[in-house]
């Protein structure tokens, strides 16, 4: 069983150190009562309303490069305070890591308040991705039924892989949008397709299009 300890406190006033290190050895010692294994500590100042923190970053990154059972913290706060309290959690309780803090001298429970929170969080989530994926089927019927046929790019998928610029079926781009599908629509369809494009870079290809075939010195 490996866990991860975070330490955090909030300002970079010198004596905090000493909070910092005082933090580390508690949790040590939570670490070695329920028999776990510290494979990182992470410890950082900085404010608990941020999410964009190094050691946040370093937890989530450790998280999804190794097999971790626990996160080990003073008490919830140290993860965060406010919004950034609650998102923490949510992302923590997706990777299915437990946390264990020193005020519940265990296993951290969660306030009924919270849990419904999260709970409503992952409802929404999850209907996200499912309009998501309803959004990338209404895009590719609707390009089948506009005459795109896949099969006549899909077998040069990956010829070009490595390369900066994507190979794009740049043609069929072009005549979706003409037949009215809007750039989401056609970014959508092409993904659901295999190819890893966004809205932005179907737009762009599509100018390009226009812009070469506009002007009769280019060609």
């Amino acid at each position: 069983m490996k866990a991860i300890i975070y330490c955090r406190v909030s300002t970079e006033k010198e004596e905090q150190e000493t909070s910092l290190e005082r933090q580390k050895e508690e949790l040590e010692q939570l670490a070695k009562k329920h028999g776990f294994e510290v494979a990182k500590v992470i410890m950082e100042q900085a404010s608990g309303y941020e999410v964009d923190r190094e050691g946040v970053f370093e937890l989530f990154s450790a998280l999804k490069e190794q097999e971790i059972d626990a996160l080990l913290v003073q008490d919830e706060t140290r993860l965060g305070r406010g919004h950034a309290r609650i998102a923490l959690l949510h992302c923590i309780q997706k990777e299915g890591v437990k946390i264990y803090t020193i005020a519940h001298n265990g296993e951290m429970q969660l306030s009924e308040a919270d849990e419904m929170v999260l709970n409503i969080i992952s409802i929404v989530e999850e209907y996200q991705r499912k309009i998501h994926n309803l959004k990338i089927k209404r895009g590719m019927k609707r390009a089948v039924e506009r005459g795109y046929r896949p099969e006549r790019n899909l077998k040069h998928m990956g010829e070009n892989a490595g390369r900066e610029r994507i190979d794009l079926p740049v043609e069929e781009i072009v005549r979706l949008r003409h037949s009215g599908l809007t750039f989401a629509e056609i970014a959508a369809t092409l993904r659901g397709f295999g190819y890893h494009v966004s809205k932005a870079t179907v737009h762009r290809r599509y100018r390009e299009y226009v812009d070469e075939h506009a002007s009769p010195h280019k060609r």
